[in-house]
């Protein structure tokens, strides 16, 4: 697992994962510059194997995760998406009929195109995207953005997919909408 903000706490809280049924190992990103280089924190815990990675702030409906586990052998990457979210907060999302990833653009700005589909935090990769992190450049925000890596990838001809998520989905780094969450029903 990576941590960075608030690290203490999710170690203090998952532990070595004994309790969850799980082996944990964490390795940390000292240097908060960006999505693109927690990718590259996980090298080493993946190998040659295909991974998932789901941002910490991001709570999705657990039927997602086992969809999104199951990368179809000529797929290397998938992106979870969600549709009537403000893609201005977040990732827009540029799809074809297949819902191919033609292109994918980290918080656009007023009077840019956008899309109906917002990056929703969740994704799967093959370990070729090592291969596009690496050569990562610091973006006009100054930080190394795996959106960036995912568009590259996307570009290069490989297959990028994009997964609709179903049931519920929460950004909770907006204190408002944690709020709400914790409100009881």
């Amino acid at each position: 697992m990576i941590v960075g903000y608030h690290g203490d706490a999710v170690r203090s809280y998952f532990g070595d994962g004994t309790c969850f049924g799980l082996q944990i190992r964490y390795a940390t990103q000292v240097v908060q510059d960006g999505t693109g280089r927690v990718v590259d924190l996980a090298r080493d815990f993946v190998g040659q194997s295909p991974f998932v990675l789901s941002y910490g702030d991001i709570l999705v409906d657990l039927v997602n995760y086992k969809s999104i586990v199951d990368l179809a052998d000529d797929v290397e990457a998938i992106v979870s998406v969600k549709q009537n979210e403000d893609v201005s907060k977040g990732g827009a999302v540029f799809v074809n009929q297949q819902m191919e990833v033609t292109d994918i653009r980290e918080k656009s700005q007023p009077g840019e195109m956008t899309s109906a589909w917002y990056n929703a935090g969740v994704y799967a990769f093959r370990p070729s995207i090592f291969e596009w992190t690496a050569k990562l450049q610091p973006s006009t925000r100054g930080e190394y953005e795996l959106t960036d890596a995912i568009r590259d990838l996307a570009h290069s001809g490989k297959k990028v997919k994009a997964f609709e998520l179903s049931g519920e989905w929460a950004d909770v780094r907006d204190p408002e909408i944690l709020a709400q969450l914790n409100r009881p029903a």
